[in-house]
């Protein structure tokens, strides 16, 4: 039997990826006032890093409330 959480989860996928699409396109447009001359491609990038390393805290801090 599947996992009904993993299942419910897979259905929100697309939503998922569309609110961190928007939360990329946020930053970008924040980035794009600051700096007139900015490099698309490598201001993606970094708010993409950035995005992985606030998951990765996420992250630690729910595994350390499920130890508490």
């Amino acid at each position: 039997m599947a996992d009904i959480q993993k299942v419910e989860i897979a259905r929100y996928r697309g939503e998922l990826t569309e609110d961190v699409r928007k939360l990329v396109d946020k930053y970008l447009s924040i980035s794009d006032w600051d700096i007139p001359e900015i490099d698309e491609q490598k201001t993606v990038s970094y708010i993409l890093q950035a995005i992985r390393e606030a998951l990765d805290d996420i992250e630690r801090e729910w595994e350390t409330r499920s130890r508490s």
